[in-house]
């Protein structure tokens, strides 16, 4: 919903002349309305053949999907890991925590998986120079 003002879309500048913050940008595509045609299958339940979204609300769904189902494995992985070296916690910081790592390890598969999909379906022009440099 909050899509539809630019105050969300774009940067917030400040502008000398008017001595305050101005919004005025072109949204880009992420935040333009457009048509998505409905699969076989959605449109026998509904009725509906099309539908109007935001590509942003399905970037959305597309991570929070991803988030719910496969988040929850990078505990077990930093578990395994973890078991691999005998190390019960990463620290010890907050005694009986397991440490500030700990709280975050199903966040190392979310941020890996974040930033391929970033890389791959929204900016795809950009997406390979980076990897050529790391290659390199």
């Amino acid at each position: 919903m909050m899509s539809g003002w630019r105050y969300f879309v774009c940067p917030v500048e400040f502008n000398n002349d008017s001595n305050r913050f101005q919004v005025d940008c072109e949204p880009s595509e992420l935040f333009q309305l457009q048509d998505y045609t409905l699969p076989s299958v959605l449109e026998s339940f509904n009725g509906w053949t099309t539908v109007c979204l935001f590509p942003f609300q399905i970037h959305s769904i597309a991570l929070s999907s991803f988030a719910s189902i496969m988040g929850p494995f990078g505990g077990f992985f930093a578990s395994g890991f973890k078991r691999t070296f005998k190390i019960k916690n990463f620290a010890n910081t907050i005694s009986g925590h397991g440490g500030i790592m700990d709280w975050f390890d199903c966040q190392y598969v979310m941020a890996k998986f974040v930033n391929v999909y970033i890389a791959s379906f929204i900016r795809q022009t950009h997406s390979y120079g980076l990897f050529i440099c790391f290659i390199t």
